[in-house]
């Protein structure tokens, strides 16, 4: 799918009887954005802009320190953006930004949240989008917002997870099975959107460092300074993202080891249970051997004076735990 814009926001969706005849392109247009691409809508693109348009293999296959060059006075830059973020399963997506002299072009194969809110903001834009390098600073502005969106509810989510696992100290003991580790999963979820995130922060700081030395960039001042702040506010983000990051360290580690506290717990009580119950089960033992001379089985008194010896002997256990302060 190809989608032309104007300066002004103004956006036409090319048809297969438009991609016909190239002179059916209105002028004026500043951003050609290809969604999932087909092999016939890149050959247009290609006569339509003048440069070669990468296909979904080369974008895949690109290495890391590759994603960023020049050719034939165009300047091929790509990045990995965070979709998915409100889901499940969060992903990375690879999208290609190609600034030539007159106009952007985009290729991607996934709906970044940031492209279709900065649709919308196109036409609230001082001055408009009048050219390539305005329209790229412009949308790499969009795509940091969003960012920062993402971080601001990652930040969120970890404060509700820290409530949920320490919460009230008066409901920690009527916890319902399993609850830490729902809890854990949680925080898992928000580690891998937090971990997607800061890899598209990495991504966009090499991205917009690049553009800002860029020859194209040079002569649109505007466009420079725009460059540098949100250059800024990357490093921001990224400085905030790992932060956050600690956060959801401590959390997971806390998880951790309240699980660990609560198994100890229960093999306290298992413990405790068996070194009280241990006298009197000795007592029950000696009392129930068959012998056939044993003083006490002919005492009238015998049966209560033997319960209250295990009474005795579980309870001065007991109570010396709790004086040495280990109940």
């Amino acid at each position: 799918m190809i989608t032309v814009y104007r300066s002004n926001g103004e956006a036409l969706l090319l048809t297969p009887e438009m991609m016909a005849d190239v002179a059916s392109v209105p002028p004026g247009v500043v951003w050609v954005d290809l969604l999932s691409p087909t092999n016939e809508e890149d050959a247009f693109v290609e006569k339509l802009v003048g440069i070669d348009v990468p296909t979904r293999d080369e974008l895949k296959d690109i290495e890391p320190s590759s994603r960023l060059y020049t050719q034939d006075d165009a300047v091929y830059m790509t990045a990995s953006l965070v979709y998915k973020a409100d889901s499940e399963q969060p992903e990375l997506t690879d999208v290609a930004f190609i600034l030539t002299d007159h106009c952007l072009l985009t290729i991607r194969y996934a709906e970044p949240r940031a492209f279709e809110l900065f649709r919308a903001a196109m036409p609230r834009i001082t001055g408009g989008c009048r050219s390539g390098t305005v329209m790229i600073t412009r949308l790499m502005e969009t795509i940091v917002d969003r960012t920062a969106e993402i971080l601001e509810t990652s930040v969120t989510k970890a404060d509700t997870l820290s409530l949920e696992v320490f919460g009230d100290r008066r409901h920690l003991s009527r916890r319902p099975p399993r609850y830490l580790e729902d809890r854990l999963i949680a925080v898992s979820a928000l580690h891998r959107l937090l971990a997607k995130t800061r890899d598209s922060l990495m991504s966009l700081s090499r991205l917009m460092t690049f553009l800002y030395a860029s020859q194209v960039l040079q002569p649109d001042r505007e466009s420079r300074e725009l460059c540098r702040t949100v250059s800024r506010d990357i490093q921001s983000l990224s400085e905030h993202a790992n932060f956050i990051a600690s956060n959801i360290s401590f959390l997971l580690d806390a998880s951790l080891g309240l699980i660990n506290l609560e198994q100890n717990q229960i093999i306290k009580i298992f413990s405790i249970a068996s070194v009280v119950l241990l006298p009197p089960t000795l007592i029950a033992s000696v009392y129930g051997m068959n012998f056939d001379i044993m003083p006490e089985l002919h005492v009238g008194y015998g049966y209560p004076l033997a319960l209250g010896a295990m009474v005795v002997s579980a309870v001065i256990p007991f109570l010396f735990f709790r004086w040495k302060g280990w109940l």
